[in-house]
């Protein structure tokens, strides 16, 4: 007589990759599953099983194949939280019905178990995938913040600006000023945005425009599209990768209380400027700053 083989397992498939909103999605459906069983009657169970208990049974087994993938490793360490029907092993026809409640009881909380490790395995998962997207974010915030490439927005002060660009080219930064740059049929906003991968941005505020209150007295402020990209690389880099340099008396933007502006009246700004590099995590060399 031909002996019968053994059964070999078949393998399980990997484990499915999830992103962090379907892990997220998965850990409500668990919950929402814990909660059915917590509160589901089993004194309504006649003969093993209701049609309730058995869908139940088939929504753990679709919740777990979307948070594991269908078949995976991962699935299988978890899938007997669907078994939740019980019959006697042995049972004589005519005797009294067996106690089902309490079986099937105890199955609930096993499932119950079970569905609590797959929570802690899926914010396990959760936890080490926002890790990682951490690491991400600060190594490409380190790699930008330590970029030597300097943005310095301008007015119609042509002599600050080309002072201001030749000392970061002394302190061996590299200015990027708008209208040196190739338009390549883009707007204005679209080259700040191309040229934005800057570690630093320098805006100089020199008084030519004026404004004021509507029927009040005129005062010497920046023009507009320096106010607008001061905003714009604030937001862009954070207030410690941005210096604000005046020229003059002038108005300055009420909006942006806090930032501090550094006078570009005498010598002192650049001073004031290499300190701010050099607080943003830049190598600075002092002797050249202080070379007037």
């Amino acid at each position: 007589m031909a002996r019968k083989k053994a059964e070999v397992p078949s393998k399980a498939a990997p484990k499915l990759i999830l992103t962090a909103d379907q892990i997220e999605r998965s850990l409500i459906r668990i919950s929402d599953r814990i909660n059915e069983l917590e509160t589901f009657d089993v004194q309504t169970v006649r003969r093993g099983a209701t049609p309730e208990l058995k869908g139940l049974e088939l929504a753990i087994t679709d919740t777990l194949t979307r948070a594991f993938g269908e078949d995976t490793t991962a699935y299988r360490q978890f899938e007997n939280a669907s078994e939740l029907s019980w019959y006697p092993a042995i049972w004589v026809s005519g005797a009294p019905d067996p106690d089902y409640a309490e079986p099937i009881r105890n199955r609930i909380q096993r499932a119950i178990s079970i569905l609590a490790q797959a929570q802690r395995s899926l914010g396990e998962d959760l936890s080490d995938l926002q890790h990682s997207a951490g690491e991400i974010v600060r190594s490409t915030s380190n790699s930008l913040a330590l970029s030597r490439r300097v943005f310095v927005v301008h007015g119609h002060d042509e002599g600050a600006r080309e002072t201001v660009a030749r000392f970061l080219e002394r302190l061996q930064f590299e200015p990027i000023i708008l209208h040196e740059q190739a338009n390549q049929g883009r707007t204005i906003i679209e080259k700040i945005e191309k040229h934005g991968d800057v570690g630093f941005a320098v805006v100089i505020m020199t008084p030519d425009d004026e404004g004021g209150v509507k029927g009040g007295t005129l005062q010497p402020r920046a023009r507009q599209n320096v106010v607008l990209e001061l905003g714009y690389f604030l937001a862009l880099l954070g207030r410690d990768r941005v210096c604000a340099l005046k020229r003059g008396s002038i108005e300055l933007p009420s909006d942006f209380a806090g930032v501090v502006y550094e006078s570009m009246d005498g010598d002192g700004w650049k001073q004031s400027l290499g300190r701010e590099l050099q607080a943003a995590g830049h190598d600075i060399d002092w002797n050249k700053v202080m070379r007037v």
